[in-house]
């Protein structure tokens, strides 16, 4: 891939990529395969938060995403919010600079256009704003794909995620609820596309052989406290969450169930710790999955899954397992009823743990069923995501020699 003067296209990749959260890691795992396959001559390198992991997992050189590397602790001393601050301003003239020489930039899926978990303005929505600021001003194509978006009370954030969106050369979205909420925060949304995640367009491990009925069980934790609007009752909403999954895994042990605990991101560590103290028993263990490949292969071998976190449920579903989703948000929810499992699903803020065992031993008793349906979405998914990449190519590489074509979208 050469750009019009002969030169290698530069492409950037931008977001929170290797900080710990396999979910924005499989999504630029996805995006990678995708320009390997289609773009092998372009240039890329990423714009994010955890440089070192992104280079040493995936060859790309890497520019961490803020100058002040205490940007995600509490600024509590005068020193500390000085230098949050200044750290603002570089950032600001550091984005512009990387952005100014990339020919295109693609924030690969994730969550950009929400702030269904804790969020500030000054944190990511800003450093996303500086991104699609600085791509129109010079020229740059910014691509938001397969995002997730969600309405956002706090105006500041509102704000910064409205312009962010309007600024976009392209964008899409991974649910009809995403483009529902970015058209009712005042973005023009008639030209914009909705695909499956990304990380449905990675390689999936063969699904085993279902167990039986005491087959093991893979639970999905999270460290959940809420949303953004729920930072006054966050340790309420935490503990109810906790307590109800530690009894819902206790039941799966007293019935002689396997379980295995399964994570998604590095906070999510102290939930396993208690849940392995309240259950104390050799048939709970904790998986090390460093990767949505390791939770595939996890859930691959599982009977059925129960998981809370959005891409615990994506790579559950990818391999064909029958999936509970302990909802924390909408998207949950447009995901499961997407893949023909919208009868399973409770709420992450209100677990019962009695009803979470009624709808377990709904789902295991449909079994053979719902694993025909998910093969079915899967394929459906899997030829979105080739439309996805196809319409990538059109908007994004102009120049390339491509059959597919799909108009440029230039946000209003």
């Amino acid at each position: 891939m050469t750009s019009e003067d002969g030169t290698p296209v530069r492409v950037g990749v931008f977001g929170l990529l290797g900080s710990g959260n396999l979910g924005n890691d499989g999504s630029l795992e996805a995006v990678l395969g995708y320009l390997r396959a289609e773009h092998p001559e372009a240039v890329v390198d990423a714009l994010c938060g955890g440089p070192e992991v992104v280079t040493t997992r995936y060859r790309i050189p890497a520019t961490r995403l803020h100058w002040y590397r205490g940007e995600y602790r509490t600024a509590s001393r005068v020193g500390a919010m000085a230098a949050k601050g200044l750290g603002k301003l570089v950032d600001a003239a550091r984005t512009a600079a990387w952005v100014r020489r990339h020919d295109v930039v693609i924030v690969p899926g994730m969550g950009v256009l929400e702030a269904t978990l804790p969020l500030r303005p000054w944190g990511f929505p800003y450093s996303l704003f500086l991104l699609c600021a600085a791509g129109r001003l010079f020229g740059t194509r910014v691509a938001l794909v397969s995002v997730g978006a969600a309405a956002i009370g706090s105006r500041p954030t509102r704000t910064l995620v409205r312009w962010s969106a309007r600024l976009a050369t392209y964008r899409s979205y991974r649910d009809a609820l995403s483009r529902d909420a970015m058209r009712e925060m005042g973005v023009d949304t008639a030209r914009d596309e909705i695909y499956p995640d990304l990380a449905f367009a990675l390689p999936a491990p063969p699904a085993s052989a279902p167990s039986g009925p005491q087959g093991p069980v893979c639970v999905g934790v999270m460290a959940f406290h809420g949303g953004n609007d729920d930072r006054a009752r966050a340790e309420e909403i935490h503990r109810r969450y906790l307590d109800g999954t530690i009894r819902f895994v206790r039941t799966l042990v007293e019935d002689g169930r396997t379980v295995r605990l399964l994570t998604g991101d590095e906070c999510d560590g102290p939930v396993v710790a208690a849940i392995l103290d309240a259950v104390d028993s050799p048939l709970v263990t904790a998986s090390g999955a460093a990767s949505l490949a390791d939770l595939m292969k996890e859930a691959a071998a599982a009977d059925t899954v129960v998981a809370t976190r959005y891409h615990n449920l994506v790579c559950a579903l990818k391999v064909g397992t029958p999936t509970l989703a302990l909802s924390y948000a909408a998207k949950s929810d447009a995901l499961m009823a997407r893949m023909g499992l919208d009868a399973y699903c409770h709420p992450a803020r209100e677990v019962d743990a009695d009803r979470l065992l009624e709808q377990f031993r709904a789902l295991e008793k449909r079994s053979a069923e719902v694993r025909r349906t998910l093969t079915e979405r899967n394929l459906v998914a899997a030829r979105r995501l080739e439309h996805q990449f196809s319409a990538l190519t059109a908007a994004l590489f102009p120049a390339a020699d491509h059959t597919h074509t799909h108009a440029l979208r230039e946000a209003p």
